[in-house]
């Protein structure tokens, strides 16, 4: 083991993409409530709602809402994108949610054509299967982009893992996605449930850190997520799965109350991951965000300050009249990862 990650003794050998069934300790050590009560809906901007409304609801049969559009001063507060006009839905796939966002004013970038998945941007949703092969199959036949040649399976040496089969592969804007299959005993128990269709729902949104214990000053410690698993993966089936040669990556498994988890991956080696961009706007095709919801925003915004994240909106908003949220605003970590804070 190198220098760098013997200094890291106290984690456990296991693979990026597996949440270890381990209880966390609550964030925050003053025993305060937690900033945030659960996590919602992940969003991601796209180039084309109804293109990507139809590769997700044929691909993987998610359930949509209604298209809805908004502009005006809440959405340029909100996002500070000025003049901005957007389109955008709700795809329901079992208990979790995706919320797509076209900007038809003010478009922004598109994703640059070499990001790697140790780039500080990357973000990606891991969709839990029923069946690999024939999840694979299905969006291999569709023509996807792929990250990893095809499904990678951990080994039966590691034991926390062993078994479990993942696969990398982009959506029609670049955005990168995770199948995701968990043998018995490994994952959530409701994973297992008979009667499941072959798309089960999103078990955590992963983003890439440059520091773990930064990170964790803001996500466990200003917001209160609790550390649910920590692991280290390394070796041939690290480097497939996600395209990176030589890849080390720690992995720091976080969960609020409900919703989907969080997933930090820091990649120890190598460490040529280019950083989040300065000047990304919630209109560029990297813009991801994952929606919390927390009883009272203007306190969690003080708190994100706190642990080292910075604010978009310049203080919360009262979003317009079609949004579930009274109160909203849309803040960033410490690695630039947008976050939209919501208060019911």
């Amino acid at each position: 083991m190198s220098p760098a990650l013997s200094r890291r003794g106290r984690m456990v050998l296991a693979p990026a993409w597996v949440f270890l069934a381990l209880l966390g300790r609550v964030a925050d050590a003053r025993g305060s409530e937690p900033a945030v009560q659960r996590v919602g809906c992940v969003g991601m901007t796209v180039a084309n709602l109804d293109r990507s409304i139809a590769f997700y609801v044929g691909l993987f049969g998610a359930q949509r809402d209604a298209v809805t559009e908004s502009w005006g001063e809440p959405l340029d507060r909100l996002t500070g994108v000025f003049a901005g006009r957007v389109r955008e839905t709700r795809l329901h796939l079992g208990e979790e949610c995706l919320e797509l966002t076209e900007w038809v004013a003010q478009r922004g970038r598109a994703v640059p054509s070499d990001s790697r998945s140790n780039d500080e941007w990357f973000q990606h949703v891991a969709l839990v299967v029923a069946d690999m092969d024939r999840a694979y199959e299905q969006v291999h036949a569709a023509g996807v982009e792929h990250v990893s040649p095809a499904p990678q399976t951990i080994p039966d040496w590691n034991r926390a893992a062993g078994g479990i089969r993942a696969f990398y592969f982009r959506d029609p804007d670049r955005h990168v996605l995770e199948l995701i299959w968990y043998p018995p005993g490994k994952g959530d128990p409701r994973w297992q449930r008979p009667g499941r269709s072959l798309f089960l729902g999103i078990d955590h949104t992963a983003i890439a850190v440059r520091d773990t214990e930064q990170s964790l000053r803001f996500w466990r410690d200003a917001l209160g997520f609790r550390v649910a698993g920590e692991s280290l993966n390394h070796g041939a089936e690290q480097e497939r799965l996600s395209g990176v040669f030589g890849a080390w990556v720690r992995i720091t498994a976080l969960r609020a109350g409900r919703g989907p988890g969080i997933e930090l991956l820091e990649y120890l080696a190598p460490r040529d991951g280019r950083p989040f961009p300065a000047d990304a706007r919630p209109n560029d095709l990297v813009h991801w965000q994952a929606t919390l919801v927390a009883r009272d925003v203007a306190a969690a915004l003080a708190r994100v300050r706190a642990g080292g994240g910075s604010a978009v909106s310049p203080d919360p908003v009262t979003p317009t009249p079609d949004r579930s949220a009274t109160m909203a605003a849309l803040v960033r970590d410490p690695d630039g990862h947008a976050v939209e804070l919501d208060q019911p």
